[in-house]
């Protein structure tokens, strides 16, 4: 016999508020379609005619916006989030010199909660955007039992190209390369686990209302300020670019090496910025090294760029806010990646 609609609403999955639901995400998502999407919403699989390219490589990134989901949530915030899941993927495969053509997303909650699920869906629409990339496709899924109540996950999926010998591999990177530094917008979508923890935010989640003479604005303002978006930024620098680092989770001891050919290092000189506040407050607060404060977070500097020494100043004058971090150096015994000052 089949399962009733009310049923299923008994059971916990609401499928005429989903359908009420995707309507919402349907409109979202037009707003960011060009003649190169096909078939428009509603269809089994996006449709995307890849065009003017002599050469293409195409380039993918999958990645979720981690815990700082359980500080939107607390604080009732979505929208950034929505920006958060399309950026940090456009922003990783900026690294290999794509250009972000269209995304996906993937939003999945105990119970749907309109509201936030057309915050999100704002928020994703306004990066993508931004970005010049279509939003073509994505799932939302109501899962009672697998997620605890109001909770939800948020990821997305994003796929770029670029001409093949237009790639960005770091392979022609070489010992005297200047490395510049692009400023970050805060945490950006990593150490939320970390933050929580020192503010005790599960806990004490007022916390997050709470206004800190260091930041100038509350807790939940400063964590939720968006992940950057960089493609509007890096597009006319990347011919110029040799290697291009994003730097998430891992921060700088996973993110700048792995750009680097081998036998050489990463030489940081810390005196040539000074990290945001917030980076101050989590070490001050939590009693954080200096060690551990530079292997989970950003530190103020969301990209980090490879170029030659000949080419530096032509890549600031198009790119004003970068600025000399450090150099490329021989690597000595294991370390990738050195720190001075």
């Amino acid at each position: 016999m089949p399962l009733a609609a009310e049923s299923y609403r008994a059971a916990g999955v609401d499928m005429d508020a989903a359908s009420a639901i995707k309507q919402v995400i349907h409109s979202y998502a037009k707003l960011t379609h060009g003649p190169q999407v096909l078939g428009g919403a509603g269809f089994f699989a996006g449709l995307y005619h890849l065009t003017d390219y002599r050469d293409p490589v195409l380039v993918a990134s999958t990645d979720n916006v981690g815990t700082k989901l359980k500080v939107a949530f607390l604080a009732g915030h979505f929208e950034s989030v929505g920006v958060d899941v399309v950026n940090q993927n456009v922003n990783d495969i900026i690294t290999c010199g794509a250009r972000p053509l269209f995304f996906l997303d993937y939003i999945a909650m105990s119970k749907l909660d309109a509201r936030a699920i057309e915050l999100i869906s704002r928020g994703i629409s306004l990066a993508c955007r931004q970005a010049g990339c279509a939003l073509i496709g994505g799932e939302t899924a109501e899962l009672p039992g697998v997620y605890q109540r109001d909770a939800f996950d948020l990821a997305g999926f994003v796929v770029g190209a670029v001409e093949r010998d237009a790639m960005i591999d770091g392979s022609t990177i070489v010992e005297g390369d200047v490395l510049l530094g692009v400023p970050s917008s805060g945490l950006h979508t990593n150490g939320y686990s970390l933050v929580r923890r020192i503010f005790d935010i599960d806990h004490t989640p007022s916390v997050l209302q709470r206004v800190f003479p260091e930041l100038g604005k509350t807790l939940a303002d400063e964590l939720l300020t968006p992940h950057r978006g960089y493609w509007p930024l890096l597009e006319p620098v990347l011919p110029l670019v040799k290697g291009l680092g994003h730097i998430t989770g891992g921060a700088w001891h996973k993110n700048v090496p792995r750009i680097l050919p081998e036998g050489l290092a990463a030489r940081i000189r810390l005196g040539a910025w000074a990290p945001p506040p917030i980076f101050r407050l989590i070490q001050q607060v939590g009693k954080v090294s200096d060690a551990e404060m530079y292997r989970v977070f950003n530190m103020g500097i969301g990209m980090a760029l490879a170029v030659s020494p000949d080419k530096a100043g032509e890549v600031r004058a198009l790119l004003p806010d970068a600025f000399p971090i450090g150099d490329v150096v021989r690597q000595r015994g294991d370390a990738r990646i050195v720190f001075e000052g």
